[in-house]
């Protein structure tokens, strides 16, 4: 019985360490990134997935500033911090808060009808934060402070008890 035992372990253990050393090998010589500034933009973005800059995510954006020149200043969640960032490492300006281009919409936060809230978990799926709280069949809330605005749980209400208000 431990024959088989030791032959499975022994066999297992084999494959895994030729697995492992062709995926070293594929990691050496297989090309990176073509584009590292992308990768570097990237970093600098919040990672909130939000798509209030008009592109569906982060990484998205930072290829298009980098491909395609957008404009560095389309993030609200990240703020003029993140603008800063960007324009020091991409050698461009930062806009002024006052431009017309780097002013972001109004602050506003989800806010939630309890009374009216089914529990069905819609918008906290959707929340690309995890701003909203609540277990299936009970009430949600938002967590106010970590709500960026983007609004992207309010579609997704099926019983249209979300609703923006200012933060």
């Amino acid at each position: 019985m431990w024959d088989t035992f030791v032959i499975a372990v022994v066999t297992i253990t084999g494959i895994a360490l030729v697995a492992g050393l062709l995926l070293g090998f594929a990691a050496r010589r297989l090309p990176g990134s073509k584009e590292p500034l992308i990768e570097q933009v990237n970093d600098c973005l919040p990672q909130t997935q939000c798509a209030q800059c008009g592109y569906p995510g982060c990484r998205p954006y930072a290829a298009a500033i980098v491909r395609d020149g957008a404009a560095i200043s389309l993030c609200p969640p990240g703020g003029d911090d993140t603008v800063r960032r960007l324009a020091a490492l991409l050698g461009r300006d930062a806009l002024a808060v006052s431009s017309p281009e780097a002013t972001p919409a109004p602050a506003a936060v989800a806010f939630i009808d309890e009374d009216a809230c089914i529990g069905c978990t819609h918008c906290r799926d959707a929340c690309p934060v995890d701003a909203i709280t609540g277990a299936h069949q009970y009430m949600h809330t938002v967590l106010a402070g970590e709500c960026t605005g983007c609004e992207l749980c309010v579609s997704r209400c099926p019983v249209d008890c979300i609703r923006m208000v200012p933060a």
